[in-house]
């Protein structure tokens, strides 16, 4: 059995959120931090809104142990193979969350200016109520969260380095998430998000 990990279930309606605090000691997300900014295969790409095309604000990366591509806001990216950083973290993600995951999105915030506006991980190769396990490596940022039909119901915290966001049932049909810019001078941030393509 692996050890007990303490988590907090968020008290939100129509969702199911774990956040796990210090899911990897601080010395363990250094290392996977420091492997990943240098190893993964980084790419940006352009992003159309109102008809205006822009680049991305941050830069992301697909990785799986297939080749099913991914796509969302009108990109489609194609995986690199899983490497051994990716299948460490993922296995030990997977003794607390009892999902195979197949896929893994990863973005890197350069600096506050760099962010993630409102959505949704609904896509349909992700199928219904997907399961999403965010890892956050680097500097802290903010979490926003706001329910589709409740506008009193929202949520901020703050991702730390080294922890564990999972949502999971209907959440994604009910919910909205986005990582806001800041005008605070912070640094790189990592976000690992697994999943399972259908």
């Amino acid at each position: 059995m692996p050890e007990e990990k303490n988590f907090k279930q968020l008290d939100l309606p129509d969702c199911d959120i774990r956040y796990y605090p210090n899911f990897f000691s601080q010395e363990v997300a250094d290392a996977y931090f420091e492997k990943l900014r240098t190893k993964t295969h980084w790419q940006q790409d352009d992003i159309k809104v109102f008809g205006k095309v822009y680049a991305q604000p941050r830069l992301t990366a697909l990785y799986a142990n297939n080749d099913k591509p991914y796509s969302y806001s009108n990109i489609t990216m194609w995986p690199n193979v899983f490497n051994g950083v990716l299948l460490e973290i993922k296995s030990e993600i997977e003794k607390y969350v009892p999902n195979e995951f197949t896929t893994c999105l990863l973005n890197l915030y350069r600096d506050g200016r760099d962010s993630n506006g409102w959505h949704a991980d609904n896509e349909k190769e992700l199928g219904i109520n997907p399961v999403i396990a965010s890892v956050s490596l680097g500097v802290e940022r903010m979490f926003h969260l706001k329910h589709n039909t409740n506008p009193l119901a929202k949520h901020k915290m703050i991702l730390e380095h080294g922890s564990l966001l999972v949502m999971q049932g209907e959440t994604q049909h009910t919910w909205k998430h986005q990582v806001p810019k800041t005008a605070k001078p912070v640094g790189e941030r990592i976000n690992l998000t697994f999943r399972i393509i259908k």
